[in-house]
C-alpha cells in the first residue's frame, strides 16, 4: 500500500485537497496484522505473490506483529512495498487519505491533516491554521 508519489484525496475525514504520499508513511501497512487478507484474489492473483510474503494458512500477506512483511523503511518516514504491483486487493482498495488511512495514521500518531499546513517550517501566512 505504499504507493509512488503524493496523491490528492477529498475523502471524508481528510479535508479537502489533503495530500498524502504514502512512500511517506506506510501506516496502513503497519495497523493490523488482520488487516492484508486476502479475500477477492483469483488463484493467479496468489500465485504471483512470493510465499515468503504469504501467512502460514495463506489467508493473507505475512505479517511481524502488524506490520506486513513486504513493507520495508520506517512507518512515517520513507517506506515501500515489496510486491508493489503484485500487491493484493485489499492493498488497492486503501486509498490515500480515505477512512482506512486516516485510522491507520492515527493509530501511529501520523497527522491526518493536509501534511504540508501541520508542518509549518517558517512563520508565513499559514502559521496561524498549524497544529503545534
Amino acid at each position: 500500500m505504499a504507493l509512488a508519489g503524493g496523491f490528492s484525496s477529498t475523502e471524508e475525514g481528510a479535508g479537502p485537497g489533503a495530500t498524502f504520499d504514502c512512500q511517506s508513511c506506510g501506516a496502513c501497512c503497519s495497523y493490523s496484522s488482520e488487516w492484508p487478507r486476502f479475500s477477492t484474489e483469483d488463484d493467479v492473483q496468489l500465485d504471483r505473490i512470493p510465499q515468503k510474503y504469504v501467512a502460514a494458512d495463506e489467508s493473507g500477506m505475512r505479517c511481524d506483529g502488524v506490520r506486513c512483511s513486504a513493507l520495508s523503511g520506517e512507518v512515517g518516514k520513507s517506506t515501500a512495498c515489496g510486491i508493489y504491483d503484485l500487491r493484493p486487493d485489499v492493498c488497492r482498495s486503501c486509498m490515500p487519505g480515505g477512512d482506512d488511512c486516516l485510522l491507520a495514521r492515527r493509530a501511529h500518531g501520523l497527522p491526518t491533516s493536509d501534511p504540508a499546513l501541520l508542518a509549518c517550517p517558517s512563520p508565513g501566512p499559514l502559521v496561524d491554521t498549524c497544529a503545534r
